[in-house]
């Protein structure tokens, strides 16, 4: 939509919370906006003298933004992985550029830390401000024209903020039926609860969402028809699937329908990895320059799938944006995107609670995003996406070594409509002077390549258990996932994510799930923890060859 055709956001602000109408402006906050004023002579607020803060600058070596290959670079060979396995990768010299941040600019406007240090407004300090304007209009290019961005500590910040917004106690959240759970420990002891909607190989269910609010009955549910939903459509997590637009624009008109907000949580975005390739049918790549360029900029984000911001013509949509998956967790740095009237109140919210984000990690991504310039942070992420993508290949071929491994179509479930790998014991047979392997008929587990993030979500066959009774499904599960712990692996038990806990799945009650992270631990103890898993697994199941 261009910019001429834009419309501005309609008034939403009966989904404000009692809480959040009651919001007034923090007394002392609101005499910031006097403190810009030039020559004014500010007695007014508690602020400790620059001249006394202990740091006369800071100085940090940046990565170039070239700094990781454009493609993969590993051939269909298995050498290229004893190489990842062996070699030198984390010896190589990094490419750095020096920053540095002074206590007093040099130049008027620039970042420094007297400013960065001092007590401020719960805003962006005004050089990231600027930078992420023009980052969310390259973007992710809202269809409404007064969205506006405001910071937070990074996304469960942001979702805290945002459900204290917007939600009442009693009221419930839409969300979907395995989701993060950290977002749900968030709202539920303010007795907001989740309101699941099923899931396919694309995500939540458009479908099932229409149904569910089309019927929904507030006194047999005792509660009000949901009005806000909690959603992460690219690298869903657990999951891994990403969102079509086709899909995202049936929830969007969904919403519009029965006034719905939605709460975009995306801290996955730009890891969107595509499909996984069997390793004997990939090719070699070659290994471009990729200096930043706005022409490589343009086609690299018009590869990606757009945000809900991108059909919002109403402003009913809060996009939650985090630099922890892209720079550094630790930065305790993300952002809003929304309405005018929305960020009002989630800025009053953040003035009484954790004000601005700390000053020292705003002052140096500042800094780097600034150095680096939007087209070398697009350059960053681009390299970002392929270092993950080859962590997410090497993974899965370690269990296709491990495994046997055996695709079929999902035509059922969270996973339906994606190619799915069961995987079974490999049976090692000597024909003459060669070795093959054949499978057995168990199924342990299966799983669908992510096409973004960081996790595997595998949904273990206890029903194949040996032992296995009807009700025995987290008993065995927990059982699994405490063997393997003992052994020194640790997965993310499947229990936690799932959106109601209490509620049981009559179509999938004989079986468990692990979500597994390939994103923070290198090639060889990825390749041994598979192998662990391998022995384990197979111990559990009684198939010790």
């Amino acid at each position: 939509m261009s910019v001429e055709k834009r419309t501005q956001s309609i008034d939403l602000s009966h989904h404000l919370s009692e809480l959040s109408k009651a919001r007034a402006t923090s007394p002392l906050k609101g005499l910031m906006k006097y403190f810009e004023q030039p020559g004014i002579l500010s007695l007014a607020g508690g602020l400790p003298s620059p001249a006394y803060f202990p740091i006369s600058d800071i100085s940090a070596n940046v990565l170039v933004p070239e700094s990781f290959a454009l493609t993969p670079t590993e051939s269909s060979t298995s050498l290229s992985w004893l190489w990842k396995l062996f070699g030198s990768q984390n010896t190589t010299k990094e490419r750095t550029q020096a920053v540095t941040i002074p206590k007093y600019p040099a130049v008027k406007g620039d970042i420094n830390l007297a400013d960065s240090l001092q007590y401020g407004a719960a805003v962006a300090q005004a050089q990231l401000q600027d930078f992420l304007k023009q980052f969310i209009s390259e973007v992710y290019r809202p269809a409404f024209g007064d969205w506006t961005v405001l910071i937070d500590t990074g996304n469960t910040d942001g979702w805290s903020r945002a459900v204290m917004t917007l939600c009442n106690p009693g009221e419930g959240v839409l969300c979907e039926e395995w989701t993060y759970p950290s977002a749900m420990a968030s709202m539920i002891p303010f007795n907001i609860q989740p309101v699941p909607v099923a899931m396919d190989g694309l995500g939540m269910r458009s479908d099932d969402l229409e149904n569910l609010l089309s019927r929904w009955d507030p006194l047999s549910r005792q509660m009000p028809r949901p009005h806000v939903m909690y959603i992460v459509p690219v690298g869903q997590n657990p999951s891994g699937s990403t969102m079509s637009i086709a899909r995202k624009k049936q929830i969007y008109d969904i919403c519009v329908k029965y006034d719905v907000i939605i709460v975009e949580d995306d801290p996955y975005y730009f890891l969107q990895l595509g499909t996984y390739t069997l390793k004997e049918d990939r090719s070699p790549s070659a290994m471009p320059s990729g200096k930043p360029s706005a022409d490589e900029s343009k086609r690299y984000v018009s590869t990606l799938t757009p945000s809900f911001l991108n059909f919002d013509y109403e402003g009913r949509v809060i996009r939650l944006d985090t630099f922890s998956k892209t720079i550094a967790p630790g930065s305790r740095l993300g952002w809003f995107t929304c309405n005018p009237v929305f960020a009002e109140r989630l800025e009053r919210q953040g003035e009484t609670s954790t004000q601005s984000p700390c000053g020292f990690g705003q002052a140096v991504i500042t800094k780097i995003l600034t150095h680096w310039t939007y087209d070398g942070y697009i350059r960053w992420l681009r390299g970002l996406r392929t270092e993950y993508q080859q962590r997410r290949d090497f993974f899965i071929d370690c269990l296709a070594e491990e495994f046997h491994l055996h695709a079929v179509p999902a035509v059922a479930g969270v996973w339906e409509g994606c190619i799915m790998y069961q995987a079974s014991s490999k049976v090692k047979k000597s024909t003459g002077m060669t070795e093959k392997y054949s499978a057995r008929n168990r199924t342990m587990f299966s799983f669908v390549p992510p096409v973004a993030g960081m996790f595997v979500w595998m949904r273990l066959h206890l029903d194949q258990h040996p032992s296995f009774a009807p009700g025995d499904r987290d008993t065995l599960e927990t059982k699994l996932w405490t063997k393997l712990g003992e052994n020194g692996v640790l997965f993310g038990p499947g229990w936690m994510f799932a959106a109601n806990a209490m509620a049981e799945d009559p179509d999938d009650n004989d079986s468990g799930h692990f979500r597994i992270s390939f994103s923070n631990v290198e090639f060889a103890e990825l390749k041994k923890a598979v192998t662990i898993f391998g022995r384990v697994i197979r111990e559990f199941f009684q198939e010790d060859l």
